[in-house]
């Protein structure tokens, strides 16, 4: 078992202490996408999660599930420590943009606005179809994803999540690493909601100061992500992402 996935709380914690967090995600036709994003947002350490709606339906599916979570209509003036955008295709317009950040965590169609996103450091969460829509190529094999990841990363200035059997994590100063946790359980639709909500939270709580850590806390979110899976699936089958959620705190506290 992985340990130290959650940054442990000071005595004097509060809510606003260790991390703030921004979710942009989910759409009319994607609801659900929201749901699971800002579910994996809840449980990466951060103690404030605010959600920019853009329709009623989604707004209300997530504060019925979260009621914890503050609801927004704008992004304006709002200052957090992580934005995590584009899971559930929300709508971004041509000049698409944030208040700046420490990080940013941007999936789907936000992934475009990677070079030169206003965050300090930018990670992006492409499955190889994604990577494609973004003119890069994935090689075949281990080699070959891991050079297409980096290519990405050095490319788009981001660190690259190229999700997928053994998920490569790539960075512009070519920094590689391959997860070896994750496996077929993770092959069914939402867990990679899940996993853009789980990046940013943890981002936003543990605050690393370096590309390499940066790497380094992606890297137990997405460790995270693997086990709360495998986990499930020794009791469930077939699971599904809403499994995967339940577990998460289960094997955040081991």
């Amino acid at each position: 078992m992985k340990k130290n996935l959650l940054e442990k709380l000071p005595k004097d914690a509060h809510k606003y202490s260790h991390g703030t967090v921004g979710v942009i995600a989910g759409s009319s036709e994607y609801s659900g996408a929201a749901v699971l994003c800002v579910g994996g947002a809840r449980r990466g350490g951060s103690g404030y999660i605010n959600f920019i709606y853009q329709d009623d339906l989604t707004q209300n599916l997530v504060l019925s599930a979260y009621p914890d979570v503050v609801a927004r209509k704008s992004s304006k003036g709002l200052m957090v420590d992580c934005w995590i955008v584009g899971p559930g295709t929300p709508h971004l317009g041509r000049k698409f943009s944030t208040p700046v950040s420490k990080y940013a965590v941007l999936d789907s169609g936000a992934m475009k606005f990677a070079k030169g996103f206003n965050a300090q450091f930018v990670v992006i969460t492409p499955h190889e179809g994604e990577a494609r829509a973004l003119g890069f190529a994935v090689g075949d094999g281990d080699f070959g994803r891991r050079a297409s990841a980096l290519e990405m990363a050095r490319s788009l200035e981001c660190i690259v999540v190229l999700k997928g059997n053994k998920t490569v994590v790539a960075a512009p100063d070519g920094l590689v690493v391959v997860d070896e946790l994750g496996g077929p359980e993770l092959a069914t639709a939402g867990t990679g909601d899940i996993l853009a909500g789980l990046i940013g939270s943890m981002l936003a709580s543990w605050k690393p100061q370096s590309q390499k850590d940066v790497v380094v806390v992606v890297f137990k979110a997405i460790s995270a992500h693997a086990l709360a899976a495998k986990a499930a699936s020794q009791i469930l089958n077939p699971i599904t992402s809403a499994d995967i959620l339940q577990y998460l705190p289960i094997v955040l506290n081991q």
